[in-house]
């Protein structure tokens, strides 16, 4: 989930940049200290939004940089635990589907794909369902519920979301399109049916 939160944090300006637009200057630098780093409560830093307030500068004994504490507002993204989103396959491995949710991949295990049995084709990197052989590869759209969220501070990289498309509306947006076209024709078809008999 996309949030748009108010934080504080403190900014160093270096002596260099001392005589630079203050608000510009500290808006460049909470953006090189906090796009990208990922905060276990906050969640992922997107972008730093606007400065709101600039406090006092101080000094400390020995640095010739000046700290300013600093409110502002940012867009963060804050993975939920069941949560719904959509996202693209990016790598199809053995074990599962890595899915592009945004700033973080998630990881659909093979067995959280679908009920039926899956066969990895390493040759042409796609999953195959075994009855009705439908495929799963790079570049295709999905829909998933997020099931587990482990986000690492020191190395975000290393930040690890579980996914998956178990259940009904959930998976491969085609094959929810295939799923929705089928219960309206039983459903239209029940209808004309029971019709029928009615008269």
């Amino acid at each position: 989930m996309y949030l748009r939160i108010r934080a504080v944090d403190v900014v160093r300006i270096p002596p260099e940049r001392l005589a630079d637009d203050l608000e510009e200057t500290v808006k460049e630098m909470l953006m090189d200290k906090l796009e990208g780093r990922v905060d276990k409560r906050i969640g992922v830093f997107v972008a730093i939004l606007d400065v709101i307030e600039i406090g006092e500068g101080r000094i400390l004994v020995g640095d010739p940089g000046v700290y300013y504490e600093t409110v502002f507002d940012a867009l963060v993204f804050r993975p939920v635990l069941q949560e719904v989103i959509e996202g693209e396959v990016v790598e199809i491995v053995e074990f599962g589907a890595f899915v592009d949710i945004g700033p973080l991949d998630g990881l659909v295990h093979i067995s959280q794909i679908t009920d039926e049995y899956i066969n990895y084709d390493e040759k042409n990197m796609m999953l195959v369902t075994k009855e009705t052989g439908r495929i799963l590869r790079e570049g295709d759209k999905v829909r998933a519920r997020i099931v587990a969220v482990s986000l690492n501070e020191r190395n975000p990289s290393e930040s690890k979301i579980g996914l998956t498309m178990r259940q009904p509306a959930l998976g491969k947006l085609e094959w929810i399109e295939e799923e929705r076209k089928k219960e309206l024709e039983r459903l239209t078809g029940a209808e004309s049916v029971g019709g029928r008999g009615g008269e």
